[in-house]
């Protein structure tokens, strides 16, 4: 979606538009509604905190105690504030927030805990701070702190109040790496204009299907483009390059020692209750002997979950960070639970095959590109609606295998394992589409160039 070579291009909105009384009274009631949830919201936050204190500090944080004014961005270096909702945004903006830092000062932010946890570690020499929540005392106060004059939105992340201060204070907003699944777009659908859509100057989509669902939010097309998805291009493999040190020291803490090369090594990535039983309950029919490396989407389940193994299969599990605490090697004939943050795409280059979570059950899938850029074959349920272009290229390519429930996982497992060719040819499939694919990053610079002046 181009707007078509006979239409002008729209410019960047760096004022508030003016908007009738039906409007104004809407975002009246928006800011009075919400102002009671956090009234509501934070001392129960700050009483919970007491027996949870990671609960009391993001209560804090999201109303913007502790965020440090910055300085004014230095003389002819603008400054960008980059926002990922959590882990998943947070690591696709990798390739972005690089080459954007050659000339500007780039903020990071994010809004759960994890996502500042990733930001840290993927961004050290940058500044990482909370997003707000969407009080609008609090996001002026966000704003005088942080002062951005660009703001990138990465997948998604549209907050009414957040919209109107970015355009009353002139600074240009895009979604960058846009995307927005059938069930977000019918959520934003009900509730008409007040998502404030008509308030973003970009959306660079990552295909036509989102483009589509953009273009009909924003009432026109004329803000939207088709740019490809960011995070392709920060996807690199494991078992290559600078990396492949960290990948033998990984192996050797999940207990794969190089004489165990024939070890057949399965990993759930990204795992959603109850697929952890489901998981091991398939692969332990299948393969008793295969070594299970389970994680967590969510990794403070990591404790419930290894309980729940324990008490179901007999078989009490282990759990990375008291490996690490320990300073001893996991026992692979029991499966390992990763409870930390960040390591998923090196945990994945560990892998002989890869389940994706959030496929047996109704929840739409997670990132199937983390595995095939490692050259690892690929297999998830058929739940993938959030990831139909990533599940439409794979397995056109002959890199995935879409199983209809935990049965059938145990038989695709199985194929896997007996035919290492077919691994190969599926783990280098996977690859040639991950380079086909890459792009992205440059596109969306030139449609922020062109469209904010940012690039």
């Amino acid at each position: 979606m181009t707007g078509g070579a006979e239409q002008a291009t729209p410019g960047p909105i760096t004022s508030s538009p003016s908007v009738g009384l039906g409007r104004r009274a809407l975002q009246m009631v928006y800011d009075v509604a919400i102002g009671l949830v956090w009234a509501l919201m934070l001392p129960l936050f700050l009483v919970a905190g007491l027996a949870r204190p990671r609960l009391a500090r993001k209560a804090l944080s999201l109303s913007t105690f502790g965020l440090c004014k910055l300085p004014p961005s230095a003389p002819r270096r603008e400054r960008v504030l980059v926002h990922g909702v959590s882990v998943g945004e947070i690591k696709a903006s990798q390739s972005l927030v690089h080459a954007l830092s050659e000339r500007y000062e780039v903020v990071v932010s994010a809004f759960s805990d994890t996502g500042m946890q990733v930001a840290g570690q993927l961004f050290p020499e940058l500044q990482v701070v909370r997003y707000p929540f969407d009080f609008a005392p609090l996001v002026a106060r966000f704003w005088r702190r942080v002062r951005p004059d660009f703001v990138l939105l990465v997948e998604l992340e549209a907050w009414p109040c957040f919209l109107r201060a970015a355009n009353r204070r002139g600074a240009p907003v895009a979604v960058v790496s846009g995307r927005i699944t059938e069930q977000s777009f019918r959520r934003y659908k009900l509730f008409g204009a007040l998502p404030e859509f008509g308030r973003v100057s970009l959306f660079a989509a990552q295909d036509e299907a989102y483009a589509a669902r953009f273009a009909a939010l924003a009432g026109s097309g004329e803000r939207v483009l088709v740019t490809g998805n960011v995070k392709v291009d920060g996807l690199r493999g494991a078992r290559e390059g600078p990396r492949r040190p960290a990948l033998a020291r990984l192996r050797e803490q999940f207990g794969l020692r190089a004489e165990e090369a024939s070890s057949f090594v399965i990993v759930a990535g990204s795992t959603h209750e109850p697929e952890e039983l489901a998981f091991v309950e398939a692969a332990r029919a299948a393969l008793p002997e295969a070594r299970l490396v389970l994680v967590p989407r969510h990794p403070e389940r990591a404790q419930g979950v290894s309980e729940a193994l324990s008490e179901a299969l007999d078989e009490e599990p282990e759990l990375l960070s008291e490996l690490r605490l320990a300073g001893r090697s996991a026992d692979p004939r029991r499966p390992l639970i990763v409870d930390t943050i960040g390591e998923l795409e090196e945990i994945y280059g560990v892998a002989d095959a890869v389940f994706i979570g959030g496929s047996l059950i109704p929840h739409g899938g997670q990132n199937m590109m983390e595995p095939a850029a490692q050259g690892v074959p690929v297999v998830y349920g058929p739940h993938v609606d959030n990831f139909l272009h990533e599940t439409e290229l794979l397995e056109s390519a002959g890199a995935a295998l879409r199983v209809p429930d935990a049965r059938r996982l145990g038989s695709a497992l199985v194929e896997l394992a007996q035919k290492p060719e077919l691994r190969q040819r599926m783990g280098e499939a996977g690859r040639r589409v991950l380079l086909a694919e890459r792009g992205a990053t440059g596109a969306t610079l030139e449609a922020l160039r062109a469209r904010i002046g940012l690039a």
